[in-house]
């Protein structure tokens, strides 16, 4: 599937901040979520964070010219390791393999040590995430629970002309 992973820059958050309502009723299976009076869910909590903070890294997927998710990435210092803060794709792109792709694609870009958790009620992601690191770190990570999520830890290496 031809697609591109698209740093966003400021003028652009807006797409994400709309998609990210899709991401939240995609949720509402594993989580108490529930719309405001509005008919929203509530804003992300450091959603602006990602445009004006050294090592928060968001992302678009373009799928040839469409939006087809997002991708918000962070490196926490403190701890040295890159997380993959939220990953969403629009339903009608996935089981097409595009997932799994961006995935590998963003490890390439952000080389170091990883942690990719999930809710402990969200089965499906951790099947996904499983597989998808399995495949990209050949078996070589750790899995652990940890306050109600489970997190794949591995290492990855940068690789020339990812994105």
């Amino acid at each position: 599937m031809e697609y591109r992973l698209k740093p966003t820059g400021y003028s652009e958050r807006a797409i994400i901040e709309n998609l990210m309502q899709y991401y939240f009723y995609d949720f509402t299976e594993f989580n108490d979520a529930c719309v405001n009076d509005q008919g929203r869910f509530n804003d992300y909590p450091y959603f602006e964070n990602y445009w004006n903070e050294e090592g928060r890294f968001p992302y678009l997927i373009k799928v040839k010219e469409e939006n087809a998710g997002f991708v918000l990435v962070r490196y926490v210092a403190f701890e040295d390791y890159f997380s993959v803060a939220e990953f969403f794709i629009m339903k009608k792109f996935r089981r097409s393999g595009l997932g799994k792709q961006i995935a590998h694609n963003l490890f390439r870009l952000h080389s170091g040590k990883w942690e990719v958790g999930q809710s402990e009620k969200n089965k499906p992601a951790q099947s996904f995430w499983r597989k998808v690191i399995d495949d990209y770190a050949s078996g070589n990570y750790s899995e652990r629970a940890e306050n109600g999520r489970v997190i794949q830890t591995f290492c990855s290496e940068k690789m020339e002309g990812a994105l």
